[in-house]
Order: structure tokens, then C-alpha cells, then sequence
């Protein structure tokens, strides 16, 4: 899968965002390893600090159903109610889940907008200093 298929997949995600808040809607399409893709959106709470990002959300699940190696993801956000004009880069919290499960040289991050315009990272280009507990497994 390439990175405009998964931009496409990340901004049909998009549209599940629950922001009643910032009204700031993010959508995510995480590549496993094996070719399984998971998505996820950002979804606000009142309290703020639940909030939870697309990214996050995307590794969660897979993380969940028992995925941790994965290949790339794409990203994409902007105001609700129009499509991204922008690109939308992940959050530094996002970046060091990223890091917990993913190869920094390897790991791909797309970014795309609604133009279908793509740009695509490595993870440690957008995280170049950060750090992996001891004794993780990236299988």
C-alpha cells in the first residue's frame, strides 16, 4: 500500500472525529507489517486530558488485536466541516508512541491533505532524539 492509498484510507477516518471542542478533526491509517491497516480519529472530552489522537488511537487498536510491528502511517487534520487545506504533522506525545513499536529509520510517516498531496518522513526525521525503553521488541 502506498502512501496516497493511505492518506485516502486517513481521511475517510477523519470523518468519524468527535471534536465538539476544538472542532480540529484528525484522521489516521496505520500500515502493519503484515499488511492489516487500522485507523483511528481524535476524540475530545471535556475534560481535555482523555483526549485522545487519530495516531494513538490507530496504534491502540492494533496494539490491541495483538499487532507490534508496523510499516507506515498517514495523517491528516484541519478544521471540521471543510477538507484539510494544510499538512497536519503528529504530536510529540504521538511521535514517542510511534517510537515505542516502530523502527526510527524505517517507519514511515505520510502526510497528506485534501488535494492529495503527500509528503512522507521517517520517524526519526519528525523525532530525531527520542528514546526506547529498555527491552522493546519491535518484532
Amino acid at each position: 500500500m502506498n502512501g496516497k492509498e493511505l492518506v485516502s484510507l486517513a481521511l475517510e477516518a477523519r470523518r468519524r472525529a468527535y471534536t465538539p471542542y476544538s472542532g480540529f478533526q484528525v484522521g489516521a491509517a496505520l500500515l502493519a507489517s503484515d499488511g492489516i491497516v487500522y485507523t483511528g480519529c481524535n476524540i475530545e472530552n471535556a475534560a481535555f486530558t482523555p483526549t485522545v489522537c487519530a495516531e494513538r488511537t490507530a496504534f491502540f487498536k492494533a496494539v490491541s488485536e495483538g499487532r507490534r510491528a508496523f510499516a507506515a502511517i498517514a495523517v491528516v487534520g484541519g478544521p471540521g466541516g471543510k477538507e484539510p487545506e494544510e499538512f497536519c504533522a503528529p504530536c510529540g506525545v504521538c511521535r514517542q508512541v510511534m517510537m515505542e513499536f516502530c523502527d526510527p529509520d524505517t517507519f514511515k510517516i505520510y502526510l497528506g491533505k485534501s488535494d492529495r498531496s503527500v509528503r512522507e518522513y521517517t520517524l526519526k526525521e519528525l523525532l530525531p532524539l527520542g528514546f526506547a525503553g529498555e527491552g522493546v521488541n519491535r518484532a
